[in-house]
């Protein structure tokens, strides 16, 4: 293997025996030199982005020679405040640094030596759910979560909820409340709406409550926390009636307790069949406080010709007993219909790729 870095190769060859893909499908190491990796973003040059939380660092990928390789990296920042989402808009790059956003201008022409702007602050800096992911939205607004500082409390807005940031007037619009903690959305390539993962609280037991994934129809809707989790399940310290009840948006899914999905991607590409295309990929990132871990996989979601929403696992294997091998974040289509997937636990990003032939792992 060329050009191993954070990753053993033990482990490696421990996901390769130990992965479980759809028939047809492969997985690939692009590269395991991003410590914490987490938000990805290409440049209009092919230059790859990736945020972190842990180091204060963002990455830049390079394929210099165009061989699918990317081994060049670059830190084009360090030091900031927990920079995990990245998002690329003319020429510019976004960072969200927890209470603010930075850009960087003409960034692919400066990545040996880059300088940023602040292009909003004034957003909370608690760094208890304060990490976040971005994407611009149709209408050029920069869509930003805010997540609870808490497990479960009750705080003012702009607390748990979902901004939508005109960074040129320097004010925002509140697109959703009642969002505990989401660290992933899309929008819908066809409707234009907004879907989101959102985490439940803990410490209601390893079964409860479900965590969610969310579809926004009315701009401001409220999903319910801290007062209600899931479609019906109450919270034991804040109480509504069942008419304050009524009037939560329930969760357009609802997926098994503490998987913690993080990233959420609409598949647009045309590498991959007929049945994945505009399904809804789920990075579930898995559970830290459960008696027996669940998640640590990729699953999706695709709706039938009924309208309902079923679920499908995609990508599993990464929990070996108690053991994570891996710990899927966020996704980013690649230009020749694949689908990069970023792995936290690991400082790696991987590739899936359809190749009409059995599914395996390898380089």
């Amino acid at each position: 293997m060329r050009g191993m870095g954070m990753m053993s190769l033990w482990l490696w060859s421990a996901m390769v025996s130990a992965v479980q893909l759809p028939p047809g499908f492969s997985l690939q190491l692009l590269s395991d030199r991003v410590p914490n990796a987490r938000q990805m973003a290409w440049g209009a040059q092919g230059t790859l982005f990736v945020g972190s939380r842990k180091e204060g660092k963002v990455y830049a990928l390079r394929d210099l020679d165009g061989d699918g390789d990317y081994e060049t990296r670059d830190v084009i920042a360090k030091g900031l405040f927990m920079p995990s989402g990245v998002a690329f808009r003319d020429g510019a790059l976004y960072v969200a640094a927890v209470n603010r956003i930075l850009r960087f201008d003409d960034i692919e022409a400066n990545l040996l030596a880059p300088a940023y702007e602040v292009a909003f602050d004034g957003l909370p800096s608690d760094s208890h759910h304060g990490w976040k992911f971005i994407r611009f939205d149709p209408a050029g607004r920069l869509v930003v979560p805010v997540g609870a500082p808490c497990n479960v409390c009750n705080r003012e807005r702009p607390y748990a909820s979902l901004l939508a940031l005109h960074l040129e007037k320097g004010h925002y619009e509140v697109l959703a409340t009642g969002v505990r903690n989401s660290v992933g959305f899309d929008f819908h390539p066809r409707t234009g709406e907004l879907f989101f993962s959102d985490n439940g609280r803990d410490h209601l037991g390893d079964d409860s409550p479900p965590d969610e994934i969310n579809r926004l129809t009315t701009p401001g809707a409220h999903f319910g926390f801290p007062f209600v989790h899931g479609k019906d399940v109450p919270d034991p310290q804040f109480h509504t009636s069942d008419a304050q009840r009524a009037a939560f948006q329930p969760p357009w899914f609802e997926l098994q307790a503490h998987v913690a999905p993080l990233g959420v991607h609409f598949y647009r590409g045309r590498q991959f069949p007929a049945p994945y295309r505009e399904a809804l990929f789920i990075a579930e990132h898995g559970s830290w406080n459960r008696s027996s871990k669940v998640g640590y996989r990729v699953s999706m979601l695709r709706v039938n010709e009924q309208g309902v929403p079923q679920y499908q696992v995609v990508i599993d294997g990464w929990l070996d007993g108690e053991q994570p091998l891996a710990r899927p974040v966020a996704f980013l289509e690649h230009p020749d219909g694949s689908l990069l997937i970023s792995d936290d636990y690991n400082g790696a990003v991987y590739k899936l790729t359809y190749t009409d032939s059995p599914a395996h792992a390898d380089r």
